[in-house]
């Protein structure tokens, strides 16, 4: 990630332990800690299958996993919580809302069900995250609610869990949460 120590420019910056750049010349230290993520399984009821439900999957639109399936959500940005963070995400990426009962806090809305490690490749660099993953149930919710951020996402679907193809999946952490999920 540094060939230069970002504070002296000396050539002879070390990256230790797969985390860790020290510079000998200055004493510069950079830790490459992971970044916190969110994903979040929307479910609505499937009326063709009573009791059944379908999930939402939206089509990436960009790199990393462009045209592959993924949840909606996103990188918890600066003073943010997890919470807040996909928050803004599904308001960012698909335009929708989750609805609030006023004066409830956002842990009465998501349910939070499984974390893993992710590798998210994006512009030379790896970051690796810890992502969050939460459920939310939205019944009435469908595609004309939704306004999908064009620059990000290509497509929206619902599928019920027999209809997952899990390797048309977006992340490792995202095969793994949905398969938790639907194996609950």
């Amino acid at each position: 990630m540094f060939t230069f120590c970002p504070s002296c420019a000396s050539k002879k910056i070390n990256f230790e332990n797969g985390k860790v750049f020290r510079c000998p010349d200055c004493g510069f230290v950079y830790y490459h800690n992971i970044a916190a993520a969110t994903g979040c399984i929307i479910s609505v009821p499937a009326a063709d299958s009573p009791g059944g439900e379908r999930l939402m999957f939206l089509v990436r639109g960009k790199e990393p996993a462009r045209g592959k399936l993924d949840l909606p959500g996103g990188f918890v940005d600066l003073n943010e919580g997890a919470l807040e963070g996909l928050y803004r995400e599904l308001q960012e990426e698909i335009g929708w809302t989750p609805p609030v009962p006023p004066g409830a806090p956002l842990s009465q809305v998501f349910t939070l069900f499984a974390s893993f490690p992710n590798i998210y490749p994006y512009k030379n660099i790896t970051y690796h995250t810890c992502d969050l993953f939460f459920s939310l149930s939205a019944p009435g919710l469908s595609e004309k609610d939704l306004h999908l951020e064009e620059a990000e996402i290509a497509g929206v679907c619902f599928l019920v869990p027999d209809e997952i193809n899990y390797d048309a999946l977006a992340f490792e952490s995202t095969r793994r949460a949905v398969k938790a999920y639907v194996e609950r």
